[in-house]
């Protein structure tokens, strides 16, 4: 008797605490982002189009910061921006608040990396879980 009494309590915890983290995770979309096209380690001629995906945010175009929804910007050699940082606008940082998922780029030839940085409708990160870095040689 003693024996069932420990085993049904160790249930009803287990229970409680798988119960506990699907509550905590309710409603919590996990994703990131992607590049379609290219591949990391792509070799691509001087010009070559880029296509951006999402998961788990919608793609909306920039001025208001609306929960879950962002839009996309591609770092030309550098790396991710920190969670809640502004993206900088230059040469280097590509900013897409149109709302556009794809684009055609020009670069020199040589090693580059390509850096898709997904960011609030007010160009501030979302930090390095919607950041992913490719490698190309451009021809």
């Amino acid at each position: 008797m003693k024996v069932s009494s420990i085993v049904c309590s160790a249930l009803l915890l287990a229970g409680f605490s798988l119960g506990g983290s699907a509550i905590a995770h309710e409603g919590v979309s996990h994703g990131g982002v992607s590049f379609a096209e290219p591949h990391d380690g792509a070799v691509v001629p001087a010009e070559f189009k880029v296509e951006m995906k999402i998961s788990g945010m919608s793609v909306q175009p920039a001025g208001e910061a609306i929960e879950g929804t962002g839009h996309h910007h591609l770092i030309i050699d550098g790396d991710c921006i920190a969670e809640g940082a502004a993206v900088p606008k230059d040469e280097t940082h590509k900013h897409f608040g149109k709302g556009q998922t794809e684009t055609t780029l020009t670069l020199a030839p040589g090693e580059h990396t390509l850096t898709l940085q997904f960011a609030n409708g007010l160009h501030q990160s979302y930090g390095n879980d919607w950041c992913e870095t490719i490698h190309v040689t451009v021809e």
